[in-house]
């Protein structure tokens, strides 16, 4: 690290878990982030202004005003422009030193299997379930660690599915993939705007986790958030053996 980086980390540097060792793997870390919305917005702010080096933040929607009220990463001015590369053009502002790589495109097949394998964390910051399940299957093929969340109305969760582990669960075990779930969205139901700004740096903070091996990720438990009592619940999650994305890993 150079100078101006001694300073601009010095706050992470300090920490004896941490500390420069911790920072420089930040630093030539590599996450994919699908989802430049309201939960990619805070993750990627904080995995940018932590020093990841090399963010890929994938998404083929453009700003709509409606976005602004909790997409933080977006103004007034990026109406119309696509997500992924406002938020670029916004992290630079934050730390010019990340390479913010924006990619407009629904990602899926091969060019979403590409882009798992060269990340070292993956962060599911999508809004609907087909994503959420070939994000799910692109990890467990990379074997990838995926760190998803999710939030509607005022409820919100959080999990780590660490695939590179052979005991760790994958998200089909934990939710299957099925024509009858039930699809809601932000536009039809709402969604209160401090929840996704939450789940997203949570998001965050497990991946730069993930990346440094600090602490203890929050793989085997899924955390749910009730915003309205402030109340959290954690329900431990086990791998499925059975499971027919990820039950033939060995």
């Amino acid at each position: 690290m150079n100078d101006q980086q001694l300073l601009r980390y010095a706050r992470h540097i300090l920490l004896d878990d941490l500390g420069i060792e911790g920072q420089e793997q930040l630093l030539g870390a590599r996450v994919l982030i699908v989802g430049a919305g309201g939960l990619g917005c805070p993750a990627a702010l904080y995995l940018a202004t932590a020093g990841t080096g090399h963010i890929t933040l994938a998404d083929d929607d453009v700003v709509e005003l409606s976005n602004l009220q909790r997409q933080i990463l977006h103004t007034t001015a990026s109406v119309g422009q696509p997500k992924a590369e406002s938020g670029r053009d916004m992290l630079a502002r934050f730390n010019p030193e990340v390479q913010v790589v924006p990619l407009v495109a629904r990602l899926e097949g091969d060019a979403l299997l590409e882009a798992v394998r060269a990340a070292d964390v993956v962060l599911d910051c999508c809004d609907n379930f087909a994503t959420r399940h070939a994000i799910n299957r692109a990890c467990v093929a990379a074997r990838k660690p995926l760190v998803s969340g999710a939030a509607i109305r005022y409820d919100g969760q959080i999990g780590v599915y660490d695939l590179r582990r052979d005991d760790a669960p994958c998200y089909h075990c934990l939710f299957p993939e099925a024509d009858e779930a039930e699809e809601l969205s932000c536009a039809t139901t709402g969604v209160f705007a401090p929840l996704v700004g939450i789940i997203g740096a949570m998001q965050a903070a497990e991946a730069m986790k993930l990346i440094t091996g600090l602490g203890q990720p929050l793989v085997g438990r899924l955390l749910q958030l009730d915003v309205r009592t402030m109340q959290w619940h954690s329900v431990n999650v086990g791998r499925d053996p059975g499971c027919e994305v990820c039950g033939q890993r060995h």
